[in-house]
């Protein structure tokens, strides 16, 4: 395994996690199955690699066992959740026949034709945003649009009071703090509050669903799992599993892609001018910027038997955390990599939303509501930039690549 002053020691850098596109580039680069110092988490960043172990469950398990968290010392460590009595096992953590059942269940609710009558409200929710952003004249892009909106839909496919959003916007983002790999042991302790609260929240809910009669026809997700519980076919837990991975996944990834394809337009009058005079650009646009800031940076998985991974021995009970967003800009798969290009041939080849059996659920609908976002903002404006006086900072975290605030100058 290689070492490099560049890569020791690197992954909670505050700088690094800012930027983490060079850190990424040496990974690729010169250590494409590199451990972290001190634990038995090996990041994986190879398109080549990641995929190897996407194709090999018999060896790798989705099962969420363990992350990183920052420990006393400043450095990473390994949060073992198995020393806790509990693992997460449900839909993308899941692994085979369960994942099949969990992703069965949820998809009626996902499916074209759904996410086309969601658009609808969507775009109005949305333009009533750009509209109050525009009049003020500047505004935060990521505290009106993109993180109440992700939230809003999916409480609406949930089944759950979109008048809620607010509460269930902190848990979703609770959950991501989970895995940011930045957190203390003593918040550790506090976000699983945060995640308790949510579970007997959600808990309360589908349990009211349960006491309802058996609906000839699901409205949402809340029903068709409620029929998978009375079918046998999951448990109330497993019900409830999914739920919270359902919203925090809408919380996190959803508007992690919405800020970034805002922000990169907004650094480019040129690009947001193309788009306004060839808006059936936008849907490649959004496939680039999925491709260049990959709304999760990466996924765990759970190492079942002792095996070799690009020449590196990884022992039983490891874990890897496979790296999407260095696999995204491997330059022996995309050319110029760190470049948006809108002509790029194979932007449908990234790892931006998983790959296989765990590609992302909710990936056609995340890329609808980013499209509606753009659609609506550049209709609205013949122009806008950052403004100077707000810097686009991300949150500190490994896992997630979402814009803490978004000020932007907009002219109609």
């Amino acid at each position: 395994m290689v070492h490099t002053p560049l890569i020791n020691d690197q992954l909670l850098d505050p700088a690094v996690i800012e930027d983490p596109y060079p850190f990424y580039r040496a990974l690729v680069n010169e250590a494409p199955v590199y451990q972290v110092p001190g634990t038995e988490v090996y990041l994986v960043s190879s398109w080549e690699l990641i995929h190897q172990v996407l194709k090999n469950q018999e060896d790798y398990s989705a099962n969420l066992t363990g992350i990183l968290i920052t420990g006393a010392n400043g450095q990473p460590e390994l949060f073992d959740f198995t020393q806790f009595g509990g693992i997460v096992d449900a839909i993308a953590n899941a692994d085979e026949p369960f994942h099949s059942v969990h992703r069965k269940l949820v998809l009626p609710q996902l499916n074209s034709r759904k996410v086309a009558v969601l658009e609808t409200e969507v775009r109005e929710w949305t333009r009533s945003g750009v509209r109050k952003l525009v009049n003020a004249g500047r505004g935060d892009c990521v505290g009106a649009l993109a993180n109440a909106i992700p939230v809003k839909v999916m409480a609406r496919l949930v089944g759950l009071p979109v008048e809620d959003v607010d509460q269930l916007l902190n848990w979703a983002f609770s959950g991501g703090d989970i895995l940011a790999g930045t957190p203390s042991m003593e918040r550790m302790l506090e976000l699983s509050i945060s995640t308790g609260e949510m579970s007997e929240y959600l808990k309360q809910h589908f349990d009211a669903v349960l006491q309802q009669p058996f609906p000839e026809s699901p409205k949402d997700v809340m029903d068709e799992l409620a029929n998978g519980v009375r079918e046998g076919l999951i448990s109330e837990q497993d019900a409830v599993s999914i739920i919270i991975v359902l919203v925090g996944a809408a919380g996190e990834s959803t508007s992690s892609l919405m800020g970034s394809a805002v922000r990169i337009l907004a650094q480019d009058s040129e690009l947001q001018q193309r788009l306004r005079e060839q808006p059936k650009l936008i849907k490649r646009y959004v496939e680039e910027v999925v491709r260049l800031e990959s709304p999760f940076r990466g996924h765990y998985r759970a190492v079942l038997k002792e095996t070799q991974l690009g020449g590196v021995s990884i022992p039983t009970s490891a874990r890897l955390f496979l790296l999407w967003a260095a696999a995204n800009r491997d330059p022996t798969v995309f050319s110029e990599p760190d470049m948006l290009d809108l002509e790029r041939p194979n932007t449908n080849e990234h790892l931006g939303f998983g790959h296989g059996i765990h590609f992302c659920i909710g990936a056609r609908l995340a890329r609808m509501e980013t499209r509606v976002i753009l659609e609506e903002l550049l209709q609205q404006t013949s122009l806008f930039s950052l403004d100077s006086a707000f810097p686009a900072k991300h949150i500190p975290s490994i896992f997630v690549r979402r814009l803490d605030q978004l000020h932007l100058n907009l002219t109609a």
